[in-house]
């Protein structure tokens, strides 16, 4: 009897990365490191933005190979393309992914989903129309301190107040120094999908206030304090600000979560703390060391859309689930601007009709009229 052979490694997933900036270069140098994905063609509107990316991204010998033009539907049909990557600014989100969607093509996504919530509902309903895979990428969510601090929780009873706080200044310069809300919209969403990963349930209602410093260099507003309270009853709640210079937090933020049998400590970098109650734990017991071979952020989020692709199973940041994550940062607004708690259902519900609209001018999905309310097409994330 003879040793049967060993099972073959799945094929590599050839991708084009649509966006050639800074982000597109990050996700490209993502791709050229991985095994389960090969680069084949990267698409930038701007002329020669995508040529140039390669020159600057891509080893010499590799770049032959690579195809690049604007129109990211031809780069994708040109370079035998099977899914394609949309690293592009959130306001051509909804367009470059249904595109992609109904070529027939995969999206892996970066946040956010869309520009807006209603982009994001559609978006969910042309993958279902088109059958395809639509993930974003919500990279943090991707780093393994985090589902330790999770597994830690789970053996104090679960989390039941989250508390994050997070305190930088960069000076970043361009489009983030106009936003409105520059931390909720461009930072906060990273802790609210965080939170989402620590949290059993789906969020429920936001309350929200916002201002900025004085010394502040931006336009909008850099500071805000923002709780999100979950059907399942725990409350997560964000403090935080963009223009808070000295005795800094981590790009994570510092994050506390307590349950019934003692807390959880993050620093948002290094390995999670336990803290239990009982009288005899006078010590914190520190997590687990990730995994050496573990996979970080964005590497995470393409193995994990390349393995769906090739029958594994399906990203917890596929679009319905994530829809929720744009929907505490849409409330989020909403809150800050008008003092009001919100009610994700009711945000959804308007989230809803509005995409049907877009829908119908689109002509290519009617997918949402199955769904009974905003939120009844929405899975568990």
């Amino acid at each position: 009897m003879t040793d049967a052979a060993p099972a073959a490694a799945p094929a590599l997933v050839p991708v084009v990365v649509i966006g050639a900036g800074g982000m597109g270069r990050a996700w490209i140098g993502t791709v050229l490191r991985s095994d389960a994905a090969r680069l084949v063609g990267v698409a930038d509107v701007l002329e020669g933005a995508a040529e140039r990316a390669v020159a600057e991204v891509v080893p010499e010998e590799q770049r032959a190979a690579i195809v690049t033009g604007t129109d990211a539907l031809d780069v994708a049909r040109r370079s035998g393309a099977e899914a394609v990557i949309d690293v592009t600014i959130p306001a051509a989100h909804h367009a470059v992914t249904a595109d992609a969607l109904h070529a027939g093509y995969p999206v892996l996504g970066e946040k956010p989903c869309a520009a807006t919530l209603a982009e994001a509902v559609s978006l969910a309903g042309h993958a279902e129309a088109t059958g395809k895979l639509f993930m974003v990428s919500q990279s943090r969510r991707n780093n393994p301190h985090l589902h330790e601090a999770r597994r830690l929780a789970d053996e104090l009873g679960g989390a039941g107040i989250v508390d994050t706080r997070f305190y930088k200044a960069p000076r970043f310069g361009g489009f983030r120094d106009e936003m409105e809300h520059p931390l909720i919209v461009d930072m906060a969403i990273h802790a609210f999908d965080a939170g989402r990963v620590l949290i059993d349930g789906n969020p429920l209602d936001v309350t929200a206030t916002s201002y900025n410093p004085s010394w502040s260099w931006y336009a909008g507003d850099t500071a805000a304090t923002v709780t999100i309270t979950y059907d399942s009853g725990v409350v997560h709640t964000f403090a935080g600000s963009w223009a808070a210079p000295g005795a800094e937090t981590s790009w994570n933020g510092d994050w506390r979560i307590s349950g019934e049998h003692g807390s959880v400590l993050w620093d948002g970098e290094t390995a999670p703390t336990s803290h239990a109650a009982a009288a005899e734990a006078t010590e914190a017991r520190l997590g687990r060391a990730p995994d050496p071979d573990a996979r970080w952020e964005l590497a995470d989020s393409l193995e994990r859309f390349c393995a769906a692709l090739r029958g594994g199973p399906v990203p917890d940041s596929e679009v319905h689930a994530n829809v929720w994550t744009q929907a505490i940062v849409e409330a989020a607004v909403r809150a800050a601007d008008t003092g009001v708690r919100v009610q994700l259902a009711d945000l959804l519900e308007e989230a809803l009709a509005a995409a049907r609209i877009l829908d119908s001018a689109d002509g290519r999905s009617s997918a949402l009229h199955s769904w009974n309310t905003g939120t009844s097409g929405l899975s568990i994330g």
